[in-house]
C-alpha cells in the first residue's frame, strides 16, 4: 500500500447496536451507552477524557424537541467537561468534522457516534422537514413518495429496471444473513419480490428501508497515535463531500453528480476497489451510486446487507464507513469505498476511501 502520513486518520474501533423496529421504553441514552462502552473497551481506553474530541450526529426532529441531541451527551458523562460538538446530520458528517480537527492538528483522536429512535413518529413525514422550507416542506412531501418519484424517473430513463431493483434487494437480504446487527435478512428470489404488490408506485415495500432504532460509535485517531496505542487499524485516505441543490426540479434525479465529483476528487479507481458500502436507503439508489462511483462488477457491494437490511437514521452513513474499516482490519480487503448521503433523493453525498495499514 502507499505510504501513510502520520496525520492520516486511522479507524481503530467501531460498534453498532442490533437494529430493531422498536426498542420500546429504551431512550436514546440507553441506545448510545453500550456502543460507547464497546469502542472504548476495544481501543483499550479507560474514559472519554482519553479522547481529544467528541462529535455526534442525530436529528432533533426525531425527538421533537430543540437541542434534544444534548441529552445524548449524558451517555458520555457530564463531568469533567469535554471538547464536544454535534452535527444535525448523519454521524458520517460528525466523522468529517473530526477529520478536519485532526488534520488541522487541533486533536489527535476523536470519538464519533450517531443515534436515532425513529419508531415513535412517522419517519417518512418527519424527514419532509429536510425540504425547502418555502415551497416543498409545507406540502408535507413524504420521503417514500419523493423517492418513488426518483425511481420512476430512473425507470423512464432506462437507468434501472424493476428486475435490477429486485436483484439489489435479494442480494441485500442474503448478505444480511451473516451479520448479527441486521434487522431484515433471508433468501428471496427476484421472482418472489416482483410478485409483491406495489407500495408507492413503482416502489414495493422491500424497495424501501426499514424503520430502525439504534446507535453506532467509532474511534479514530492519527496513524501515529494508533501505533502508539498498539491497535490494528484501517486508514482513511480521503473524504470528499459535495452538495446538490435542494430544488428537486432543478437537478437530474437519475444520476448523482455530487457523488461523481467526490469520487473524481479522491481519484477513486472503481476497478481496484475490493468492497463498497453504499448508503442507499432505496433499491434504485444503489444502482445510481454504483454507477457514479464507477465500481466494477468485481467489487463486492454492501456485503453487510446495507440500508435495505437495517437503516438507523443518523448512523447508517457512519455504519458504511465502519463496516469497510472492520473488514479491512480483519484482512478481508485492502481497498474499500464508503458512501454516505443525506437530504432528499441523494442531495448530499460523501465518499470515503479506506485502505489497509
Amino acid at each position: 500500500m502507499s505510504n501513510h502520513s502520520p496525520r492520516d486518520l486511522a479507524v481503530v474501533a467501531y460498534a453498532r447496536t442490533q437494529a430493531v423496529r422498536n426498542v420500546g421504553a429504551k431512550n436514546e441514552i440507553e441506545l448510545i451507552m453500550p456502543v460507547i462502552q464497546q469502542v472504548m473497551a476495544d481501543a483499550g481506553l479507560n474514559n472519554v477524557q482519553d479522547i481529544d474530541f467528541t462529535c455526534s450526529g442525530s436529528c432533533d426532529y426525531l425527538q421533537g424537541a430543540a437541542f434534544a441531541f444534548v441529552s445524548g451527551v449524558d451517555a458520555l458523562g457530564a463531568v469533567p467537561p469535554i471538547k464536544e460538538s454535534h452535527v444535525e446530520m448523519d454521524a458520517a458528517w460528525a466523522l468529517y468534522e473530526s477529520m478536519l480537527k485532526i488534520k488541522m492538528g487541533a486533536a489527535n483522536s476523536a470519538l464519533v457516534y450517531g443515534f436515532a429512535k425513529s419508531s415513535p413518529g412517522q419517519l417518512p413525514q418527519v424527514m419532509s422537514q429536510q425540504l425547502d422550507p418555502y415551497y416543498c416542506s409545507p406540502l408535507w412531501l413524504d420521503a417514500i413518495s419523493m423517492n418513488a418519484m426518483q425511481a420512476q424517473a430512473c425507470l423512464d430513463a432506462g437507468v434501472v429496471s424493476e428486475e435490477k431493483m429486485a436483484e439489489v434487494v435479494s442480494r441485500s437480504r442474503s448478505n444480511a444473513k451473516s451479520h448479527d446487527s441486521m434487522q431484515l435478512s433471508g433468501d428471496f428470489s427476484v421472482e418472489q419480490l416482483l410478485a409483491e404488490p406495489e407500495y408507492v408506485a413503482p416502489l414495493r415495500k422491500h424497495d424501501c428501508p426499514p424503520v430502525s432504532d439504534g446507535a453506532s460509535a467509532m474511534i479514530v485517531c492519527t496513524v501515529e497515535k494508533a501505533k502508539e496505542w498498539g491497535l490494528p487499524y484501517a486508514v482513511i485516505k480521503g473524504m470528499d463531500h459535495r452538495i446538490e441543490t435542494h430544488n428537486l426540479g432543478a437537478r437530474d434525479l437519475t444520476v448523482s453528480e455530487s457523488t461523481e465529483i467526490a469520487a473524481k476528487a479522491l481519484a477513486v479507481d472503481g476497478k481496484k476497489v475490493d468492497i463498497a458500502e453504499l448508503h442507499t436507503p432505496f433499491s434504485h439508489q444503489e444502482i445510481i451510486i454504483k454507477k457514479a462511483l464507477g465500481l466494477a462488477d468485481s467489487t463486492v457491494v454492501n456485503p453487510s446487507g446495507g440500508c435495505l437490511a437495517a437503516n438507523v437514521m443518523m448512523a447508517a452513513g457512519l455504519d458504511c464507513i465502519g463496516e469497510i474499516a472492520q473488514r479491512i482490519i480483519r484482512g478481508e480487503a485492502k481497498l474499500g469505498v464508503a458512501h454516505a448521503t443525506s437530504g432528499p433523493c441523494l442531495q448530499h453525498n460523501m465518499v470515503t476511501v479506506l485502505e489497509a495499514a
